[in-house]
């Protein structure tokens, strides 16, 4: 078989409420510069070089947000390389609209579907895993997830349950699992037991398959998808179509879409280090830290203040006096301060502040 042309599909859309006041509705986590210097976009399209030519890669954002994400990404692609979906319409409808991309131009790609908003350090672990993946896809017909081994007992995230392993000829140096099946986000004592069991991965949304093999699953399990990747795929006028169609899909995910019905499902789980950085609590572990657990971004005055978490873009000395277990965030129009515990509701305030601070 003949090496394959690759292919990358990256998702960059979503809300930006969790990391209230520094994201906005036009600028979601993967556009924020959390971690030095580079936004995760920026970071998540870098660790792709030596694996796609910057030709082959596509990136998927929204309407409110792609001003912003031509801005960040200035002439690092084609621009007809950055589109934005009409509607929101979860992670199925987007792909099928990243496989018709792709097959318009080679219809005997290899594609990587992956998310815009994951921080993942060790590049030559990632490229390296990624190359065994899309050798995996390119020497069978099944449908190639990373699964992400678990540190604890997590209970927001989906799972993947490996069976046995699986002999892929011709990618004989990749170790590969069969997916038995997918699980929901489990109960804290699930997902205590999943960690027992040792054959489960955290679900990363990382997912690489041939396009002729996505297509034929999605013609047996979602055939409107399929019309919308054969509509694309002969387009005269993509962005037309995009408008005319995308709107009418059914919102779902590719998991439940796709992923849970296909004949054949496989499991790389991953070598790199991997943080969805899903709260400010998980971007406080990356900050420089004091002795006395406080984690911050610029130098901060404290007495008697313990594990507190600052980010501050207003360039104004922050002081903390008998604090403990604190979020504070500053931005030039707005201030969060909020405990520690809280983190996940963050997103709820934002339903009552003015809506110019959306």
């Amino acid at each position: 078989m003949s090496t394959p042309s690759t292919y990358a599909v990256i998702l960059a859309g979503g809300s930006g409420r969790r990391f209230w006041p520094l994201s906005r509705d036009t600028r979601p986590k993967q556009l924020l510069q959390l971690f030095g210097g580079k936004t995760l976009l920026e970071q998540a399209l870098n660790r792709l070089g030596g694996l796609v030519p910057r030709e082959n890669i596509l990136i998927l954002t929204n309407r409110e947000q792609i001003g912003e994400v031509r801005s960040i990404l200035g002439d690092a692609l084609p621009p007809e390389n950055i589109l934005a979906e009409p509607a929101k319409r979860d992670t199925a409808p987007a792909i099928a609209l990243g496989i018709g991309w792709v097959a318009a131009r080679d219809p005997h790609a290899v594609m990587m579907v992956l998310p815009a908003d994951q921080l993942i350090q060790d590049e030559a672990a990632f490229r390296s895993c990624m190359a065994g993946a899309v050798n995996v896809a390119h020497h069978s017909q099944g449908l190639v997830t990373i699964g992400i081994k678990p540190t604890w007992a997590c209970p927001s995230y989906g799972y993947i349950e490996r069976g046995r392993r699986a002999q892929i000829s011709g990618a004989d140096h990749t170790i590969v699992y069969e997916v038995s099946r997918f699980r929901e986000k489990p109960n804290p004592d699930l997902a205590e037991d999943f960690l027992r069991q040792g054959n489960f991965s955290w679900n990363a949304g990382m997912f690489i398959w041939s396009v002729s093999s996505v297509i034929a699953e999605l013609s047996k399990h979602r055939p409107e998808l399929a019309k919308f990747v054969a509509e694309i795929r002969q387009s005269q006028d993509l962005q037309a179509t995009i408008d005319a169609q995308f709107a009418t899909l059914p919102q779902i995910s590719i998991d439940y879409a796709l992923m849970e019905k296909a004949s054949r499902v496989l499991n790389i789980e991953a070598t790199f280090d991997w943080d969805d950085v899903g709260s400010w609590i998980s971007v406080g572990k990356y900050l420089p830290t004091d002795e006395h657990g406080n984690a911050a971004n610029q130098a901060v005055t404290q007495i008697d203040s313990h594990g507190n978490i600052i980010f501050s873009t207003a360039g104004q000395n922050i002081s903390l006096l008998g604090v403990t277990d604190l979020i504070v965030v500053q931005v030039g129009d707005a201030l969060l301060v909020a405990n520690k515990h809280s983190a996940d509701a963050i997103k709820k305030i934002v339903d009552m502040v003015p809506s110019s601070l959306h």
